[in-house]
């Protein structure tokens, strides 16, 4: 798990839209709106927390998550 420590620091995580929310469940469509992406191939950084973590765990068959910073 990431704690806040990391978050301060400006470690970030580069996550890009690699699947289609089509046919997915509609909140797995939101958490990819939430997490600033909706058409494939949009990436988007973004800080390395819980929160994130979690937005992207749900949607982990619809994206690809690179370390960054």
């Amino acid at each position: 798990m990431v704690n806040t420590e990391q978050a301060a620091k400006g470690e970030t995580l580069i996550v890009t839209q690699v699947g289609s929310p089509i046919g997915r469940k509609h909140d797995q469509r939101e958490t990819l709106v939430g997490l600033g992406l909706n058409k494939l191939h949009r990436t988007r950084e973004l800080p390395d927390t819980p929160s994130v973590r979690g937005m992207v765990a749900k949607v982990q068959h619809l994206v690809r998550v690179e370390q960054a910073g």
